[in-house]
């Protein structure tokens, strides 16, 4: 067992960086692309957080919150899985974002690099 991933760092990589990554990542797309607010975001994410931690646990013998003895081990995983799964969401959203203000407004914005926008001099 590691700091990071729990059972090998091939299941890890599969279920919370690609599978999960991917996910977020559309997500952080769609709630950009809707207007949508962060707190909405957060929710998505922990849903993503809660399924990517049963697939470890269902198909990887990883834990879940069940039986109480590993729980903060379980509590644990999670929150490296939602920091990680977050991440890739927010570069989602913000590069969207960026990309929405300067074609939708570009009268008043340009693109500054693939995360910002600036006014218009």
């Amino acid at each position: 067992m590691t700091a990071i991933w729990e059972v090998s760092l091939a299941d890890f990589l599969l279920v919370t960086v690609f599978i999960g990554g991917g996910a977020s990542w559309l997500t952080g797309r769609a709630t950009a692309i809707t207007w949508s607010p962060w707190w909405l975001l957060l929710i998505y994410i922990v849903l993503l957080t809660l399924a990517a931690r049963f697939i470890h646990f269902s198909l990887f013998e990883g834990t879940f919150f069940l039986p109480p003895e590993t729980f903060m081990t379980a509590l644990y995983y999670t929150g490296v899985d939602f920091i990680i799964l977050m991440a890739a969401a927010a570069l989602g959203r913000q590069i969207t974002r960026a990309r929405q203000m300067s074609a939708q407004y570009h009268f008043l914005y340009d693109r500054s690099g693939p995360f910002g926008w600036r006014e218009r001099a």
